[in-house]
């Protein structure tokens, strides 16, 4: 069975860079402390026991007290206290982040259930265009730093100006080898 991702439209592709414009979606979110390898621990715990029953099912055929959500992909995350690179948020050296899952497609906020965990929240994502550059392999702060240089660097030469903090969008298990993981830097982006 396919883990269900967030669907968008490419508008253009440049190599490993891609120019996507996605519709509005729901996501589950939490804020967490520490380098990106603590945070990310934590945050995946917290966002996976919300996701996997520690909730208020909201839905008639759901058990009534909880209810399963299906894992989705990617699971991000995004710098919020760090030092700041060319005006953005780093990746290397953040010591507060925020994590992501995209709730599934059939989930309003409406029919969502609540989480238990009050760190968990719930938030409708607008509609917006992205700048995404794809790799694969291990992330280490250093590794995403450089590949968050790097769509920066595009972008200014592009002219195209970014808006918010990087994201890192990762997709696979981490038990999957590293030659096989995929993992993208993604920048909001004024429409081109």
């Amino acid at each position: 069975m396919a883990t269900e991702e967030p669907k968008f439209e490419v508008l253009s592709q440049h190599g490993h860079i891609e120019l996507r414009r996605y519709p509005a979606f729901v996501i589950a979110e939490t804020t967490v402390e520490g380098d990106m390898d603590a945070a990310s621990g934590k945050g995946f715990r917290a966002i996976a026991d919300y996701i996997f029953g520690n909730n208020q099912a909201k839905t008639p055929a759901a058990d009534p007290t909880s209810e399963k959500i299906a894992m989705t992909a990617p699971v991000a995350m995004e710098p919020l206290a760090s030092p700041a690179v060319d005006g953005l948020p780093a990746m290397k050296g953040a010591t507060q982040w925020r994590m992501h899952f995209v709730m599934p497609s059939q989930y309003t906020l409406a029919t969502l259930p609540q989480p238990n965990n009050p760190a968990v929240r719930l938030r409708k994502v607008p509609a917006k265009t992205w700048a995404v550059l794809s790799y694969s392999g291990f992330n280490t702060e250093a590794k995403i730093q450089e590949k968050t240089d790097a769509l920066v660097a595009w972008l200014a030469g592009q002219k195209i100006k970014s808006l918010g903090s990087p994201q890192l969008a990762r997709y696979d298990p981490p038990w999957t080898l590293p030659m096989f993981r995929r993992n993208e830097i993604m920048l909001e982006i004024q429409q081109p």
